[in-house]
């Protein structure tokens, strides 16, 4: 009787903790939906002024001067973006409620005069502030107050993209790939679910995708689709590296935050100008549809690469994601059109590819593929997912993502994804910085050294 009594109390526990969380994820849902659904509005009003007045791009140097100012008025310049709400879950640290601000307006800004920038940076921050600002109000302990930054992320992303699957698991799975908080799975459903019916409701922009007819699962087929994903491995690593490297070479010859944005702004000007094409402006969602109806032109993803390079390099805000998107998706049809391989279903591939590779999130790739473009082609999205998710190493768009478990061999190695060693093999990995161990203390045999 005792241990019935017992289990009936753990058991109502339990119980009481889902209707908490239940209440609790529902209002987040709420709240964070419609402040990212206002988001969208905004957005998808910024993106439609432009396209119909050109003009709007030659203010995208002023644009930036007016960003850069706003971070330091309020005292928030030395923000790492995403890489701080990812940082947040790894340990304590306070999320401000102006990042959720800055954010709105500098992607806004941003997108209304043509910056190659996406949304879901924008999305994970204002999630993420907003998340973190209701578990303060309710005096949460630090735990669940990281619940309810990742319960943020998931609604914010998910009523931007209309993917509520994903956009849940993107939340678990962002900062630590290999480990997925899963205390956090029935609040982050639930927000996601709740965001993403709120989105609906209210008719929020959203984008439909469609890929024409394709083949089914053979091994011929299978075989085009695992040299797409080899390729769009590639393509991930290229992508990573040309947004660092991009930051790097303006800070390093422009240090002065407000010449570097201008200067960036002029740049991308000026390239628009000279390619005579508005096309890597902005998200570039219609070039997505276009490459995913099999139109493409050839030199489409090297060139929105630039672009983004250029925009998030030189401080402008917003998202990655959606470039990643654009560059995956163009890269797919023009293998596609190479190789007379379904252009259509290469695009798609392609999308979900570079996706997981800059992301390194596998599940979260795999759900928004279905979401996006449903499960006829499941198998395929899946085999591109596991290559690109393995040979793309251990870049990424965040550098305060951890690689918890190593993508060659079951080992555990708690790897910061800004410790590039792409391409190195896990036995030349640990035998480097076992020989900076050995460089940096005294003396002492192997042996001795891994005792420790």
């Amino acid at each position: 009787m005792k241990f019935f009594i017992q289990t009936l109390w753990r058991k109502s526990h339990n119980f009481a903790q889902f209707l908490r969380w239940f209440i609790i994820s529902s209002l987040t849902g709420l709240f964070v939906g419609a402040i990212s659904c206002f988001f969208s509005f905004c957005l998808h009003g910024a993106v439609e002024f432009r396209l119909a007045n050109p003009w709007i791009i030659f203010f995208l140097p002023f644009a930036g001067l007016l960003i850069v100012f706003l971070y330091r008025l309020l005292h928030y310049e030395n923000n790492a973006g995403t890489d701080t709400v990812i940082d947040s879950i790894h340990k304590k640290s306070y999320i401000p409620f102006r990042m959720s601000v800055l954010i709105f307006v500098s992607t806004v800004l941003t997108v209304l005069c043509g910056g190659s920038v996406g949304r879901e940076g924008a999305a994970i921050q204002i999630g993420g502030s907003l998340g973190e600002q209701l578990g303060e109000k309710l005096k949460f302990n630090e735990k669940d107050k990281k619940i309810m930054l990742m319960s943020g992320i998931a609604a914010a992303f998910s009523a931007l993209f209309g993917t509520p699957m994903a956009a849940a698991f993107f939340a678990m799975e962002v900062a630590s790939v290999g480990v997925m908080y899963y205390a956090a799975l029935v609040p982050c459903i639930w927000a996601a679910l709740v965001s993403y019916q709120f989105a609906l409701f209210i008719h929020a922009p959203s984008d439909d995708f469609i890929v024409s007819s394709a083949p089914e699962l053979a091994l011929s087929p299978s075989l085009w689709v695992v040299l797409l994903a080899i390729l769009c491995a590639v393509i991930s690593i290229l992508f990573c590296l040309a947004l660092q490297e991009g930051r790097i070479l303006y800070k390093k010859f422009l240090p002065n935050p407000y010449i570097r944005i201008f200067a960036g702004g002029v740049f991308i000007i000026i390239l628009a100008l000279l390619l005579k094409t508005r096309d890597y402006l902005g998200p570039g969602m219609h070039i997505i549809e276009d490459a995913l109806a099999g139109q493409v032109v050839p030199a489409a993803f090297f060139l929105k690469i630039i672009f983004t390079a250029l925009t998030i390099g030189a401080g402008f805000k917003g998202g990655e994601i959606v470039p990643s998107f654009f560059v995956g998706a163009t890269f797919g049809c023009l293998f596609g059109q190479i190789t007379g391989f379904s252009p259509s279903l290469c695009a798609s591939v392609g999308m979900v590819a570079v996706f997981c590779g800059v992301t390194n999130c596998p599940i979260t790739s795999l759900l928004i593929s279905f979401e996006l473009f449903g499960f006829d082609n499941a198998y395929f999205y899946l085999i591109a997912i596991a290559i690109s998710y393995m040979l793309s190493g251990y870049y990424s768009l965040y550098h305060s993502q951890t690689i918890v478990y190593s993508k060659f061999e079951n080992t555990y190695i708690n790897t910061p994804t800004s410790d590039i060693h792409t391409f190195l093999g896990e036995d030349q990995r640990k035998a480097e910085e076992s020989n900076a161990q050995e460089t940096a203390s005294s003396p002492q045999s192997p042996e001795d050294a891994g005792t420790d």
